[in-house]
């Protein structure tokens, strides 16, 4: 079955140095956007991390030092990056935990003002999980009859991706075949920033998810211990959770002002 469709869609899967979403960098970046009369396109970069990628790392996705010496920072790629997913929806396996978080911080660093306020993430890994609980390789093998024989090559990961997602379409028709619907059955608990440092209550309210105000409103606590905001801002948190605070402290300051 065939996704249908209202605007592109960009399946997309990083390698990266590790997983850790804010001191991590991307070594390789593969896109396959979809668009809405069935039509696709593809890229796949190489990207200096500026930073040594871990043997232990080598040993999983095969791209050493060597390999990305010469090849163009994520800095240099960012605008083309951007000009290839914007305006699109975004689908991914495992990406709203990973590679999405990920792709924020890389861009932001680059000074991209990314923002995913227009769009909407399809997470492949989650619909899998819900329904079957397996990995990409199972997944590609259990809904498309196929092996997947280049496990983490970026590009191999990207297509095999969209492929089970249409073959999950076709097993499960209580899957609207919708790019919103789909992105609301495999979304986890929703959260205000990526990483979930900052998540909301029952009433849709922000509120920060770790540390000693667990729990609490994000405004009364910024309202009654500042220092809190700037120790965030200085310490090690992702950017983009950096930046969703102070979108939210903003606001406070707009509203007294009003």
């Amino acid at each position: 079955m065939d996704l249908n469709l209202t605007r592109p869609i960009c399946f997309f899967d990083l390698e990266t140095t590790g997983t850790n979403i804010a001191k991590d960098r991307i070594v390789e970046i593969s896109i396959l956007k979809v668009h809405p009369n069935g039509t696709s396109e593809s890229k796949t970069w190489l990207v200096n991390p500026e930073m040594k990628i871990p043997d232990d790392v080598i040993a999983i996705h095969g791209i050493s030092n060597e390999k990305v010496a010469n090849e163009p920072t994520f800095k240099a790629l960012s605008k083309e990056i951007y000009g290839m997913i914007k305006d699109c929806d975004l689908g991914g396996f495992n990406s709203d935990r990973f590679d999405i978080p990920l792709l924020v911080e890389e861009m932001l660093r680059a000074e991209v003002d990314f923002d995913m306020k227009n769009m909407v993430s399809i997470d492949v890994q989650t619909i899998f999980h819900k329904m079957e609980k397996r990995t990409l390789g199972a997944a590609y093998t259990f809904y498309c009859d196929k092996e997947l024989v280049e496990a983490h090559s970026a590009e191999a990961d990207t297509i095999a991706t969209y492929e089970v997602l249409k073959s999950q379409l076709d097993r499960y028709p209580e899957l609207e075949n919708n790019v919103k619907k789909l992105a609301e059955f495999s979304t986890h608990r929703q959260f205000a920033d990526f990483a979930g440092f900052l998540g909301y209550d029952e009433d849709g309210i922000e509120i920060f998810s770790f540390g000693k105000h667990k729990g609490k409103k994000i405004l009364d606590v910024l309202e009654k211990e500042p220092g809190y905001f700037g120790w965030i801002l200085n310490a090690d948190f992702p950017l983009y959770t950096k930046k969703v605070l102070t979108q939210i402290k903003l606001s406070q300051l707009n509203n007294k002002l009003q």
